[in-house]
């Protein structure tokens, strides 16, 4: 019983569906471009959170942020017991010289600190619904919090919608980005100059 409670913390619910591909006849499709999770509420800012018991929330980025990033090269996350809020920034993921700050899903007071992903960075990217979560939270208004933020299909639509302003973006840098159905590669984000990435921040993680 004890395993089976350690393995529910660590690791949240899993990924169930992907979204972004463009829609067609039947026939050899493209691949998908960024992946949501059953039962995960999405943030704007492209974090997430999952309830688990009573007023507990894990929170961590979604599919979007790590394919942006890719492997960060560290990660600065809030402590125990500091507050986090709504829309207000919480933690940053570094890329070589370069700064992401997110802004946080949910209100409440962090309760843990997943280690394993400050020892090894990766794990955000490689695995974001699952053993590379971020926080634990205890959010005492956290249906309210929940009710903010979207799941489902209003994530699906939401994220498909990102995927085509991302293709649309005029960036230099994203020439990974293909109109004719192309994919971005795993980090595409560094590839981009200074000026095109404070676009993307600005665009999509909705930061300064």
């Amino acid at each position: 019983v004890l395993l089976v409670l350690a393995v529910r913390f660590l690791a949240p619910r899993r990924v169930a569906q992907v979204v972004g591909a463009r829609r067609g006849r039947a026939g050899p499709q493209p691949a998908p471009w960024f992946s949501l999770a059953d039962g995960y509420h999405f943030h704007q800012g492209h974090a997430w959170a999952a309830p688990g018991d009573g007023e507990l929330v894990t929170v961590g980025v979604d599919d979007f942020a790590a394919q942006l990033v890719g492997a960060p090269d560290a990660l600065e996350l809030p402590a125990v017991g500091s507050d986090v809020r709504q829309g207000a920034r919480a933690w940053s993921l570094r890329a070589g010289d370069r700064t992401l700050a997110m802004l946080s899903p949910v209100n409440g007071k962090v309760v843990a600190v997943n280690q394993a992903v400050l020892d090894a960075p990766q794990l955000a990217a490689d695995d974001p619904y699952g053993a590379g979560w971020l926080l634990k939270v205890r959010a005492p208004d956290r249906k309210v919090t929940l009710r903010n933020l979207l799941s489902g299909e209003l994530a699906a639509v939401w994220m498909r919608q990102t995927a085509e302003r991302l293709r649309a973006l005029p960036a230099g840098g994203l020439g990974v980005v293909m109109p004719d159905g192309g994919v971005p590669v795993r980090g595409f984000g560094r590839t981009l100059a200074s000026a095109e990435w404070d676009v993307v921040a600005r665009e999509f993680f909705l930061t300064d």
